[in-house]
């Protein structure tokens, strides 16, 4: 680049950064409610194009071989040195790039982007970044023995409905769209599964936390599912509550765990992170898993006589995980952990039907059918959901299989308990004519749709919105037909 173009560019660059001060030193607070939203959704447009622009950043830095004129390793450790970003949003770029940049060959071509309708919606300002990031991941999957017409379909509906939906939701678009190229698993199977299969505990950091991450097989998926289910719950396993129910439990009493569940502040990470524990406290240990290098499979605690008579200092685990001397010794009170103080000489000083209620098989069927609550647009998975009864219990509602549904708590409790209340949500179950025959309906309250018009939720049914269109291409083939051409 010579110096009048690069300074042209510096100054695009440089109008982009009065346009950034002026944004930062606007007034906010003097617009409309309609205007500052829109305000909102134009920005977020401008950092989708600017990703775009970033991946012709990264593969002009590539083709200028600047990682091996200045002695990095890779480009991703070039990308991460030279713009002091973190090792992993430099391999994120790095492979945006790839899939969703346009690469230049010496004799004069052009390599369009692996998925065109994904950059394409990016570079518009449709679909942001991390949309693009989740597609990314969900091509990856698609295994290589589909038809190429058929690809091509699956990227261009993922990034027509990441236009409208969130990031979190494209991914269970994503996920119908799997489960229709390959319904059987006879193009991805287990041995596919367990090559990825993985948890990888990253190193302690100084403030004693340690990541987790990694990949679960279908199996192991539903095991962890089991016991979130249960001790993952409001009020349960919380360590801060000393009369919250554990795991361990026989029986647990209804009213002690709502009393717990009342009390209870945690975040549901941090319920599923104390189920976890709980889980492993109350199974785990010497006496089921034996030994191994002549230690118990156990926890195995070690601190100095003097740390734990001032209540300050660490505790020692034989993995080498660090922890505080009470945190240490409230884990020693469990069934299996073994605790080993040291004194000052390094000796060691201590080792030691016509019911209410819906039946199992009842709600099993229940969950086949809804597969979560059914409220319009709710995600919460069966595991999260209560069983409710379409005309209350109260009202003669019977308790079988035709009046029964899956409904989250949240969401429960918007239901009127008069079907004919205008004033809150009415469920009913949907007959052929609707288009959604068997499927739960939600009447709005007359405040929120003065029609008061069924809606039905699509967020555990995405098979619905994109079963449709893979089976029209299908049709096509099988008839000789051409593939249709791709849509702008």
């Amino acid at each position: 680049m010579n110096t009048s173009r690069a300074g042209e560019v510096f100054a695009v660059v440089e109008e982009l950064t009065t346009a950034t001060t002026a944004l930062l030193d606007e007034d906010l607070t003097r617009y409309t409610d309609t205007d500052f939203v829109e305000l909102m959704r134009r920005v977020e447009a401008v950092r989708a194009r600017l990703g775009a622009v970033s991946h012709r950043l990264v593969i002009e830095t590539s083709d200028r071989h600047l990682p091996e004129r200045a002695g990095s390793k890779s480009l991703t450790k070039y990308l991460s040195e030279t713009l002091q970003i973190s090792m992993a949003e430099a391999g994120s770029r790095r492979r945006a790039a790839q899939k969703l940049g346009v690469f230049h060959f010496v004799h004069g071509e052009d390599r369009e982007p692996e998925l065109p309708h994904t950059a394409a919606q990016q570079a518009a300002g449709r679909l942001s970044i991390e949309h693009a990031r989740r597609i990314m991941t969900i091509m990856d999957r698609i295994p290589a023995a589909v038809p190429t017409e058929l690809r091509v379909e699956a990227e261009q509906l993922l990034a027509q409905h990441a236009c409208e939906l969130t990031p979190e939701a494209i991914v269970t678009v994503g996920e119908s769209i799997l489960a229709h190229l390959d319904p059987d698993g006879t193009l991805t199977d287990d041995r596919d599964r367990a090559r990825v299969r993985g948890i990888t505990l990253g190193r302690q950091r100084i403030d004693g936390m340690s990541e987790i991450s990694g990949l679960l097989t279908p199996p192991l998926r539903a095991l962890l599912d089991a016991v979130l289910a249960k001790g993952a719950r409001p009020g349960m396993c919380n360590p801060e509550d000393p009369d919250s129910p554990s795991l361990g439990a026989r029986g647990i009493d209804s009213k002690q765990l709502e009393s717990a569940a009342g009390r209870d502040t945690r975040s549901v990470a941090q319920r599923n992170h104390d189920a976890v524990a709980a889980f492993l406290t109350a199974t785990g240990g010497a006496k089921t898993l034996g030994s191994h290098r002549g230690m118990p499979v156990s926890v195995v605690l070690t601190m100095r006589v003097e740390d734990l008579e001032r209540g300050t200092g660490h505790a020692v685990t034989a993995a080498g995980t660090t922890m505080s001397i009470p945190t240490a010794l409230r884990l020693a009170e469990g069934r299996y952990p073994w605790l080993l103080i040291f004194g000052r000489d390094g000796v060691p000083l201590y080792l030691g039907r016509g019911q209410r209620l819906a039946s199992r098989w009842q709600r099993l069927a229940c969950v086949a059918r809804d597969r979560g609550c059914t409220f319009p647009g709710c995600d919460a998975p069966a595991t999260m959901c209560a069983v409710h009864h379409l005309i209350p219990w109260a009202h003669g509602g019977d308790t079988d299989i035709d009046n029964l549904t899956l409904v989250c708590d949240r969401h429960h409790a918007q239901v009127a308990e008069d079907a004919g209340d205008p004033t809150g949500w009415a469920t009913e179950r949907l007959d052929a004519h609707t288009g959604y025959p068997g499927r739960t309906g939600w009447r709005p309250p007359a405040h929120h749709d003065p029609t008061r018009r069924h809606r039905v939720n699509h967020r555990h049914h995405g098979d619905e919105l994109l079963g449709s269109a893979i089976h029209r291409l299908r049709v096509k083939q099988d008839a000789g037909l051409p593939p249709p051409p791709l849509r702008q």
